[in-house]
């Protein structure tokens, strides 16, 4: 169940995506009082994503606050010539687990649901991705998302370790 939305306003080059909506209820004395929560998942298919969560009593406000709040948590991942990960990472969250691996070009995008729309909204081409242990939309994007921070281009390496990029990737061949 993934809608995607793209905005005409000020950040008109980023996309969203409705990955989650709940409807929620909060018993009282005269009966049943219904809400919304949504999960939406916001990126410029250039290396920036986030996600967001919010409920209201109505659909369309709880979109409208999910998606402001994935526009305000946007981070940049590093990406390997713009269409796959540097190296192979684990994400955690919960007990969900998120196994990203790096692949060739032309591979496409090998991962299902909550996860897909992460990888497209952030612009990732060719990759493959395996959910394990809990299925929940939320807890499986926050743990794609906290994977994906893990990323560390060589770029970033040789920075740290005050050396040359060439002599990073000559170690890695």
């Amino acid at each position: 169940m993934v809608k995607e939305n793209k905005n005409k306003d000020q950040n008109s080059d980023i996309k969203d995506k409705l990955v989650a909506i709940n409807r929620v209820t909060k018993v009282v004395k005269g009966g049943r009082r219904f809400g919304f929560a949504a999960l939406v998942v916001a990126g410029d298919e250039t290396g920036k994503v986030g996600f967001g969560h919010g409920k209201a009593k109505e659909v369309p406000e709880a979109i409208k606050k999910a998606t402001d709040s994935a526009k305000k948590n946007l981070v940049k991942i590093p990406l390997r010539e713009g269409r796959t990960l540097h190296h192979d990472i684990v994400g955690i969250h919960g007990s969900s687990r998120v196994v990203m691996r790096s692949a060739p070009s032309g591979t496409g995008i090998i991962a299902g649901g909550s996860v897909r729309a992460v990888f497209e909204l952030l612009g990732i081409q060719d990759i493959v991705a395996k959910s394990v242990g809990s299925s929940n939309p939320y807890n499986i994007v926050r743990a794609a998302v906290d994977g994906l921070k893990q990323q560390k281009s060589p770029k970033m390496i040789a920075a740290r370790r005050s050396k040359k990029v060439t002599n990073i990737t000559a170690a890695r061949e």
